[in-house]
């Protein structure tokens, strides 16, 4: 549970820092586009000057003052347009097409219609000249800066929650693989004893007839302990027949659940080959149905289990008509340590979740719950092709 908070303390602080650097970087990025704009509006004013300047020079004007005012705007695009927007000359235009004068004219023209235009007075009130401007291209590209660093703060915040969300599943997958492999190992030597019992009690009592089921449930034990011990590694899949492995559960059920609870299977004629572990793919069936049981009013009800071939995917049902899952629950049920249980750890779907989808790759869901109808989990597998 700490580290569960911890790891959420983590991501709220990630979000918040990533929303305060960008927050602080638009509006440090706005004021400084802001500052260069006033800036290279008055060196246009300046410049525009210096072409009055020349323009009405006379034999005392410092011509060369004036010209190296003109000449020193190596960066700024800019046109010079009459009254009646025919274009005079222009400063740093990259023409594109064949036209060039339309292509300027056209450009002049829109950064007029921008109010980026300032008038130059000539002989009479009449007469007059246009000095049209753009951005230069080092402002166009820091106007654009901080959409990118936006860009960047939020796939560094989306990179480091997935690193964290990773990091946690990798805790947890080391938890369940300890716990198991500690399971199977303090039921080893009890589970020895009890079979060393059994025949012992064989020998001594050959005709008691409940020495063979005493039997049955310390290979059972054995089972349960093989299973766990197979938490953590990569048990090798081979073709087993489905449809024997659900009447094994069914079979199992049978045996201890109450005779109020009716488990029914569902296959088809023909039997369906699938490469899987057997041992723990039957842990995962058991896991569903003993839920079902669990869900069920009064101890009485009924569970279906639906064997379905569906081109290359085989899927299996396990339908229960008890209490349902109640919608918010739903996305939760997988989850480890959720359960709507008075006694349980809700680790028991989890552990079915990973069993499907890492060892088997498969695929495990909800397909449907009503509060008060019932559920239905579905598996899906690829069908084994030999």
């Amino acid at each position: 549970m700490q580290w569960t908070d911890r790891i959420r303390q983590v991501k709220i602080f990630l979000v918040l820092s990533a929303i305060f650097i960008a927050a602080t970087s638009l509006m440090v990025s706005h004021y400084l586009v802001r500052d260069l704009q006033v800036e290279e509006r008055n060196k246009m004013e300046v410049w525009a000057q210096a072409m009055n300047a020349f323009n009405n020079a006379d034999e005392n004007t410092d011509l060369a003052l004036v010209m190296s005012v003109i000449e020193s705007n190596n960066t700024i695009p800019v046109i010079v347009m009459d009254r009646d927007c025919q274009v005079i000359d222009w400063r740093n235009i990259e023409v594109t097409g064949d036209d060039t004068l339309t292509f300027v004219s056209d450009y002049g023209k829109r950064m007029k219609s921008m109010g980026n235009a300032i008038r130059i007075e000539l002989a009479g009130p009449s007469d007059y000249l246009l000095v049209c401007y753009d951005e230069s291209i080092m402002l166009k590209r820091l106007t654009q800066f901080p959409y990118w660093q936006l860009g960047i703060v939020m796939i560094f915040a989306v990179v480091a929650v997935f690193a964290l969300l990773a990091s946690k599943r990798a805790e947890q997958n080391k938890v369940w693989v300890g716990l198991s492999k500690e399971t199977a190992h303090q039921l080893g030597t009890p589970i020895s004893s009890l079979m060393a019992w059994v025949e012992i009690l064989k020998d001594n009592y050959p005709d008691d007839e409940l020495i063979p089921d005493m039997e049955q449930d310390v290979k059972r034990l054995e089972l349960i302990a093989e299973r766990f011990s197979k938490i953590g590694s990569l048990p090798e899949p081979v073709d087993a027949s489905m449809k024997e492995v659900l009447n094994h559960v069914i079979a199992y059920m049978d045996k201890r659940t109450s005779q109020k609870v009716k488990i029914t299977g569902h296959f088809p004629g023909n039997d369906v080959i699938v490469k899987m572990n057997a041992s723990l793919f039957e842990w995962v069936i058991e896991n569903l149905c003993k839920n079902a049981v669990d869900a069920m009013d009064n101890g009485q009800g009924k569970i279906d289990l639906w064997l379905l071939e569906e081109g290359d995917t085989v899927a299996i049902e396990v339908t229960d008509n008890g209490k349902g899952i109640r919608k918010k629950d739903v996305a939760n049920v997988f989850r480890p340590g959720f359960t709507t249980k008075k006694r349980g750890w809700g680790l028991g779907l989890s552990l079915a979740k990973r069993i499907v989808e890492e060892y088997h790759k498969g695929h495990i869901y909800v397909k449907n719950s009503e509060v008060g109808r019932g559920t239905t989990f579905r598996i899906e597998l690829k069908r084994s092709r030999s």
